[in-house]
């Protein structure tokens, strides 16, 4: 069985540089052709069902890569466990700016690090502490009679990959998840990894 995970596709505010988290930002023309492309690296992949967040980036991906392997039929599941993460008061403002402010240190710290929150917003702590129960309760149990395909969100699936692939708080702050890029899990009957791989 198959579990895939995939970022959604290049933002409007991935490209300008711009915390996003939660607030609803379209792909670019460059975050669609991810999503094309993406698309045609997963056919030949039967899904059972989909996931995804409330966010229009997520969702966009998905039903372009969908579109691309022919099966819009397929059952999407939308849920805010699935959103990125809340940046707080950093949201919208410029990754740049933000580091000549702060200090890229600390902007390194409350983007990747486990248990650092930005002002206002959460941590990867708190985001797991939504992902990982949704997917063990939603998820999870899906995986023994169907393919499973998640488009969320860097944070979310880095949330997710922790849980997954038993990745400790200091490893996960040194991961960072591509935009667009499928990754596929072979899972066995009781949920152990057997390969996983970017497609």
């Amino acid at each position: 069985m198959k579990l895939v995970i995939i970022r959604h596709g290049q933002s409007q505010w991935n490209l300008e540089n711009k915390f996003t988290g939660e607030v609803d930002v379209p792909l670019t023309a460059i975050g669609r052709e991810e999503a094309h492309a993406a698309g045609k690296k997963l056919k030949g992949i039967v899904f059972g069902k989909c996931f995804t967040s409330l966010l229009i980036r997520a969702q966009e991906t998905l039903e372009i890569i969908l579109q691309e392997i022919g099966q819009l039929s397929v059952p999407v599941i939308k849920d805010k466990a699935l959103n990125e993460r809340n940046y707080g008061s950093l949201q919208g403002l410029n990754k740049a700016a933000m580091a000549e402010k702060y200090g890229s240190a600390q902007i390194d710290i409350w983007r990747r690090s486990y248990e650092a929150v930005p002002p206002g917003g959460e941590s990867l702590k708190d985001t797991a502490a939504r992902v990982i129960p949704y997917y063990k309760e939603h998820i999870e149990p899906l995986l023994k009679t169907a393919n499973i395909l998640i488009a969320a969100h860097g944070n979310s699936l880095r949330a997710l990959m922790m849980y997954l692939e038993n990745i400790s708080t200091d490893e996960i702050a040194l991961i960072n998840i591509p935009t667009g890029i499928p990754r596929v899990y072979e899972l066995s009957e009781d949920f152990k990894i057997i390969e996983v791989r970017y497609v």
